[in-house]
């Protein structure tokens, strides 16, 4: 296959075009900045399990049209030479896939890694199995059905319309989610988040930051929901008919109950503590805010 490069100058120096045949499509915009693109294909079947990780930089994943697992491995660097310095692990050992960019220890040591970046662009076919990790840059992911498995040491997360057990964490950054089916495991260590979707289980927790999750119909607690968070608000919608043993406090705030209905009410109610039975009943549903109001409504 052929692939181009382009090279450009400026401040008035003429451009120069030319066709080679390489690994990689390189955009120099300026004698500071040097992007080279790179791309690996791996055909798959069945499920895949693939494994994506980059020291620095952000992750797309979005699903194929067929069978094939696709990574675009997009290096940005100050010069050439440092872009060539980013170690690349590409493998396939039958339906797993691992794709992870990092720069060498001399380079983190001298501090050149600050100035180089790894973006990831991937396609997988809409049933496969993800881990995501980025050491610092933002998690965008849409249309996957699977085990889901997405961290990022510094950055936002956002996701739609995934199904299946989704896990995510972020050092520091918001998580949005919306059209999750299933299972949901997220905490951010200093950022909100915000979930909607049909779920039989949530974990979620913020060390200071707003909580809200919508729990459409369909939802259960089929599993324990825990939602925390160290000093933010928490919001909590259940659909009609949605049952669970709810178990709310926060240590300097209100809660509000609005048109969701409790039975077999245990213990003391008050201003910031409140049990009893939603529906009729089922796992616990935990709650808890250090500094935050927590409201409790129907969907």
């Amino acid at each position: 296959m052929l692939n181009w490069t382009r090279l450009r100058t400026v401040g008035g120096a003429a451009a120069l075009a030319a066709i080679v045949a390489g690994p990689a499509c390189v955009d120099i915009a300026s004698a500071q900045r040097y992007v080279e693109r790179e791309e690996k294909r791996f055909t798959v079947s069945g499920t895949p399990d693939v494994s994506l990780s980059t020291f620095d930089g952000s992750i797309e994943i979005r699903p194929s049209d067929g069978p094939d697992v696709a990574v675009t491995i997009e290096k940005r660097a100050a010069s050439r030479e440092l872009a060539a310095q980013m170690e690349v692990r590409a493998e396939q050992a039958g339906s797993r896939v691992v794709i992870d960019v990092r720069m060498p220890k001399s380079a983190h040591l001298f501090g050149f890694h600050q100035s180089a970046s790894a973006k990831l662009i991937v396609s997988v076919p809409a049933a496969s199995n993800v881990e995501a990790h980025s050491g610092d840059g933002s998690i965008d992911i849409e249309r996957i059905n699977g085990t889901l498995d997405l961290r990022s040491g510094d950055g936002s997360i956002a996701g739609r319309d995934l199904g299946g057990a989704v896990r995510v964490h972020t050092g520091d950054g918001s998580i949005r989610l919306t059209g999750i089916r299933g299972a949901l495991d997220a905490d951010t260590g200093d950022g909100s988040i915000a979930a909607a979707g049909t779920f039989t289980g949530v974990r979620a927790r913020s060390g200071d930051g707003t909580v809200t999750i919508h729990a459409a119909a369909g939802s259960s607690a089929s599993e324990e929901w825990t939602i925390t968070t160290g000093d933010g608000s928490i919001v909590l919608e259940v659909p009609e008919g949605f049952g669970g043993e709810l178990d709310a406090h926060t240590g300097d705030g209100a809660i509000e109950v609005r048109d969701v209905t409790l039975s077999n009410v245990t213990g003391r109610i008050s201003r910031n503590t409140v049990r009893g039975r939603l529906g009729n009943g089922g796992a616990t549903v935990r709650v808890r805010t250090g500094d935050g109001t927590i409201t409790l409504r129907r969907s």
